[in-house]
């Protein structure tokens, strides 16, 4: 079988299209067949060298993929060969059969493309961790979200919507604005003005009354994470996503204190490997809102799966809306 290879951490173009042995279930695992893999930002950390989990070298990048089961093995009875599933792995999804554990497997509703499942998998599942859990979100609440346009931004501002909230859209380019727009911003938060620190809370401001957002979700980190803390309102919740812009921020306490207001991260894989029945609650309810018509995939562009290096370049220049996805 085909599979992309990383024999060193670096730049995605050194990355190297091989032919493998096939992999075997073990007990507990399932082959899936991959027809379909969702490229993230933290795929292009990995391949880097940059995620805090390094994979043992030579690797296949990938954490998602989309496709139909082909084995499975000791112990698995919830799955058949020919079931068709959404799985998730921490590294090895960008190759033609992925080994996977039978608890990270989610079924596809009838109909579904293998390329929206494989878009809606990891950004729409921290997209609902960090409004729900982490953020605490009640509907008619006013959520923020930071670099609204990326994976995780335009999921949340479909899930704020389809869940009864206001929908705050903090975009860095105002080319961006429409795409925004279209997947459910109430307005849209200019990030690209020079006076950020109050600029954003002036903007967040005249659209909330002077209140403030409830919720922040945040997958940027440096300025914009600076300045949407005073855009909080008072028992304000921001969630921690992602450093994309490149800085870590330093939070003053004093700001805490001041409005009560709470400050929380979120790493998704560990809802996935410590809470697996947590995680296919979730992904079950995101499936059940894109039936109803209420959640889309947002796909912008399809890659074979050799251009690997290509779709994370997308990524890498921020030129991405939405998800990018590799069809195997």
């Amino acid at each position: 079988m085909r599979a992309v290879v990383m024999e060193a951490f670096g730049a995605p173009e050194q990355a190297v299209l091989k032919d493998l042995p096939a992999p075997v279930p073990g007990p507990g695992e399932v082959v899936v067949r991959t027809r379909a893999a969702g490229v993230n930002y933290p795929d292009l950390l990995v391949v880097e060298g940059k995620y805090q989990h390094k994979p043992p070298l030579p690797f296949t990048p990938g954490k998602e993929l989309a496709g139909e089961i082909v084995s499975v093995g000791a112990g698995v009875d919830q799955w058949k060969p020919g079931d068709r599933v959404m799985a998730q792995v921490e590294y090895g999804a960008f190759a033609e059969d992925v080994l996977a554990g039978a608890d990270q497997c989610f079924a596809l509703p009838d109909g579904m493309a293998f390329t929206d499942a494989a878009a809606m998998g990891l950004v729409y599942q921290t997209a609902w961790f960090a409004l729900l859990d982490r953020g605490g979100f009640k509907p008619g609440e006013t959520v923020l979200v930071l670099g609204a346009t990326g994976g995780v931004g335009m999921a949340a501002l479909q899930l704020v919507k389809a869940l009864g909230g206001t929908a705050l859209a903090g975009v860095t380019t105002m080319s961006k604005a429409d795409a925004a727009r279209a997947a459910g911003a109430d307005h849209i938060i200019d990030l690209s003005g020079e006076d950020l620190r109050d600029g954003l809370r002036d903007q967040v401001y005249a659209v909330t009354d002077a209140k403030g957002a409830d919720v922040c979700i945040d997958p940027l980190g440096g300025d914009p994470f600076d300045a949407a803390m005073r855009a909080l309102a008072w028992c304000g919740r921001m969630v921690v996503v992602g450093f994309a812009a490149g800085r870590i921020p330093v939070i003053k306490a004093n700001y805490l204190l001041v409005k009560n207001i709470a400050v929380s991260g979120l790493q998704w894989s560990d809802y996935r490997d410590r809470t697996p029945a947590r995680m296919a609650e979730a992904q079950a309810e995101i499936f059940r809102l894109h039936t109803e018509g209420k959640l889309k995939a947002n796909v912008m562009a399809t890659y074979p799966l050799e251009d690997m290096a290509d779709a994370l370049a997308v990524i890498r220049d921020r030129k991405v809306v939405g998800k990018v996805v590799l069809e195997v």
